[in-house]
């Protein structure tokens, strides 16, 4: 069979556009968790690879739900669609981090994926006693280690270490237990982990930090990588750039996954889907925008400059993502936009590759990019929820399946079958 593509709904409580809880067909009201149960069943229909959440442990516009709790209760509702969900390793502890999601992993059969962060977000810090974030350098130094003992701890039962023989009165195999007994600059954990492996051995490893560090954590530690990509140049720069790190980390290339996010608003015409994003950027409020831009240039107060002027200089992030911020400045430069403009532009897709048109014209820049060396699947951004995903289920998904592009069946139960890995 021909290569296909991955592909994972990366789910938020409204959509990802800046707008979109005031969308006229957003649900305010609703437990949230009636409206993420359904769109990942309809997701786990068109036999998607996975549902991601992301979070932040602080307040940054809409409210959230804590995604470990969330994907517990959609373990429970939905049986092959693989579960990713973000946990921070500057705020957390990593037997707690290894623990949770290897019993999410076990719930659910082998289907648990842990995006790693470093917290990009500076307000997080005074919600964990801090006076100052932790600075970028001394964040990936921490992650580094974080990783090494979260793996370390899924490492902790051998094969075959559970014989449940109960004429001998003996559960496990203590020879093939394994005590981790790490000590090193940020943790001292001596494990074993109290939780036991699932079918698919230990939850995949996702990562998003696309900065010069976090490409070289990604190479070394990372099975998925998602990635804010703008143009089909850029993604294949990138994307020859992390499997050159993967080989010279001592990994082969198809190890790692790169799925670049796609934020596209499909309409059975090219005037609908103008017509729906167009309803979309009417609904942008302008504090909120300029509240997007700041938080996504490196946590920046942009207030005092004029919206119709440039964009200032502004010096490398301590608190943000790097990455994005140079991602967004460049964007800027490059189109000579104004403040506005580049809210306006990031507003849905937050920089990432953005469609807006037929089913067709998606799936055929989805594939361009697939075959031409810039993904090996994508994150695809729903602009608002309900509508959004569930136009992507139903006119993109079957057109990439007619090209033979996307399966039409689970061929595995776990989600490192539905990845390849």
């Amino acid at each position: 069979m021909s290569r296909q593509m991955s592909i994972a709904a990366f789910m938020m409580r409204y959509g990802h556009h800046v707008a979109a809880w005031r969308h006229p067909d957003t649900d305010l009201a609703t437990n949230p968790f009636k409206v993420f149960r359904e769109q990942v069943r309809n997701a786990e229909k068109a036999c998607l690879d996975a549902v991601f959440f992301a979070d932040s442990v602080a307040l940054t516009g809409a409210p959230s739900l804590e995604p470990l709790t969330l994907l517990s209760a959609l373990a429970a509702s939905t049986d092959r669609i693989g579960l990713i969900g973000t946990a921070t390793t500057t705020y957390n502890e990593p037997y707690t981090v290894a623990r949770q999601f290897a019993s999410l992993d076990l719930l659910s059969d082998g289907r648990a994926g842990w995006n790693l962060v470093t917290s990009d977000n500076a307000a997080e810090a005074a919600n964990f006693g801090r006076e100052r974030h932790v600075a970028h350098a001394e964040r990936y130094a921490r992650a580094r280690e974080f990783h090494q003992v979260v793996t370390g701890l899924w490492n902790s039962w051998g094969p075959g270490a559970f014989v449940n023989d109960k004429s001998a009165a003996l559960a496990y195999d203590p020879a093939r237990l394994h005590k981790l007994n790490h000590r090193g600059e940020h943790f001292a954990v001596a494990g074993p982990l109290n939780v036991a492996p699932s079918p698919q051995g230990r939850p995949v490893v996702v990562q998003a930090g696309s900065s010069e560090t976090g490409r070289d954590l990604a190479a070394a530690t990372a099975e998925v990588v998602f990635t804010a990509q703008p143009s089909l140049a850029k993604a294949q720069a990138f994307y020859s750039d992390l499997k050159q790190r993967v080989v010279a980390k001592g990994r082969q290339p198809a190890s790692l996954k790169i799925m670049p996010g796609v934020f596209a608003v499909v309409g059975r015409t090219q005037d609908e889907a103008e017509a729906k994003f167009a309803q979309l950027q009417s609904l942008i409020e302008p504090k909120a925008g300029l509240a997007l831009l700041g938080r996504m240039i490196g946590n920046f107060d942009l207030s005092g400059y004029p919206l119709d002027g440039p964009l200032p200089e502004l010096p490398p992030t301590q608190d943000g993502q790097r990455s994005r911020q140079q991602l967004l400045t460049d964007l800027a430069q490059g189109e000579n936009l104004t403040i506005r403009q580049l809210y306006e532009r990031i507003a849905g897709g937050r920089g990432h590759f953005t469609v807006v048109g037929t089913p067709q014209l998606v799936a055929d820049k989805m594939q361009e990019w697939f075959e031409h060396g810039a993904a090996d699947g994508f994150n695809f951004m729903a602009p608002a929820l309900p509508g959004g995903l569930d136009d992507f289920l139903a006119l993109v998904i079957p057109e990439l399946q007619r090209r033979g592009l996307f399966r039409t069946a689970y061929a595995g139960s776990t989600l490192r079958s539905h990845l390849g890995l």
